[in-house]
């Protein structure tokens, strides 16, 4: 028996925003909205996300002593999180520098913090909390070596659900436990390694030769393909008025890893993630805008 449905293994950032007309070019400046802090990081938000969809859900994360710190732990457990894996201390919060523009279109920067600090020591000091999971999703914006300090220490069973963003190349080890790998089309091309022609399902072939079990292709109004050696599917978008992207692709990969936990299949999974993905971009901020399954419902 499993104590949680999903393990988020991640970061935690506080994320700063900045409306803007439209994103200023090299050595340009332009005018923005007042400043508004919302609480973010990839891991926080997939936890917050899996959490308001009615997954027990716990997160593994490093935040830093400091007022960011304060409010990312009091949001994560206002959603439900459990959130005895969140260390604290050992450098600043993370935080993400992010303008929206009018079309819900952002552009991000991201200064790691304490994100930076989460170690594979604090991986196997959380043994516990990875027994305890039935599936564990983790993220690019921690070190590497501590993502492959989860792989290693994966209890037999328990699903590996990887969203390499930001992206860059990948050891065999993490690429061969991913079940699925979850990319869009620019972080696709960089695991890849090389420029990527043909269709999408082309896309998910190359992938799928180094290594995962499964991948998912996130295509933005176009849905998502997902494949996993026996089939590709396609899934298709739900339309919706989008007010700002933030935080959609981490709602996307907490429903789906979660769905996958309750025993759905992957092309399953990744509809139901498809809208709940949808649900998040008809609302501002990253965490505040995720949906209840009662919301996802109704869409």
């Amino acid at each position: 028996m499993y104590d949680y449905d999903l393990l988020v293994v991640g970061s935690a950032n506080a994320d700063l925003v900045i409306g803007v007309e439209r994103r200023p070019a090299a050595g340009e400046t332009v005018l923005g909205s007042d400043l508004v802090v919302h609480p973010g990081g990839k891991g926080a938000n997939q936890a917050v996300a899996a959490a308001r969809l009615g997954a027990r859900t716990a997160l593994l994360a490093r935040v830093g002593d400091d007022g960011h710190g304060r409010l990312l732990l009091g949001t994560q457990r206002d959603a439900g999180v459990d959130t005895t894996g969140v260390l604290v201390g050992g450098a600043p919060t993370g935080v993400a520098l992010i303008t929206v523009d009018p079309s819900g279109d952002n552009s991000i920067v991201v200064s790691p913090g304490a994100n930076g600090r989460l170690a594979p020591e604090d991986v196997r000091a959380a043994g516990a909390l990875l027994r305890a999971s039935r599936v564990v999703s983790a993220q690019l914006e921690i070190p590497l070596e501590t993502v492959e300090e989860v792989v290693r220490n994966l209890p037999p069973g328990t699903r590996f659900v990887l969203n390499p963003s930001p992206p860059g190349p990948l050891p065999a080890e993490v690429l061969t436990a991913c079940d699925p790998l979850i990319v869009n089309e620019h972080e696709a091309r960089v695991i890849a390694g090389r420029a990527l022609d043909g269709s999408p399902e082309d896309w998910a072939a190359a992938l799928l030769a180094l290594g995962p079990r499964s991948v998912v292709v996130t295509l933005g109004p176009q849905g998502a393909l997902v494949a996993d050696g026996a089939a590709l599917t396609r899934v298709p978008s739900v339309k919706v008025d989008a007010v700002d992207t933030t935080g959609a692709g981490d709602a996307f990969t907490a429903a789906l890893a979660w769905r996958l936990g309750t025993g759905s299949s992957l092309a399953d999974a990744a509809a139901y993630a498809a809208r709940v993905g949808a649900a998040a971009v008809t609302r501002p901020g990253a965490q505040e805008s995720f949906p209840t399954a009662e919301e996802v419902a109704a869409l």
